[in-house]
């Protein structure tokens, strides 16, 4: 897995990439990911998106 801090969109193998959190698309080499940090039971958690449609979509849920 790619460290969720770097540049997802430049040079990443789809075998390598994060899944969008709603739609489960692989996010390579796309400008228009999203990551949402949080902090659970004092564990970090994060969640990718392909784009902003799919993040406030999980927002709404």
């Amino acid at each position: 897995m790619v460290d969720p801090t770097s540049d997802h969109h430049e040079d990443i193998d789809e075998d390598e990439a994060p899944n969008c959190a709603v739609c489960g698309d692989a996010i390579a080499n796309e400008v228009t990911h999203r990551v949402t940090t949080w902090v659970e039971d004092g564990n970090v958690q994060t969640a990718h998106f392909c784009d902003e449609q799919c993040r406030a979509e999980w927002d709404e849920n």
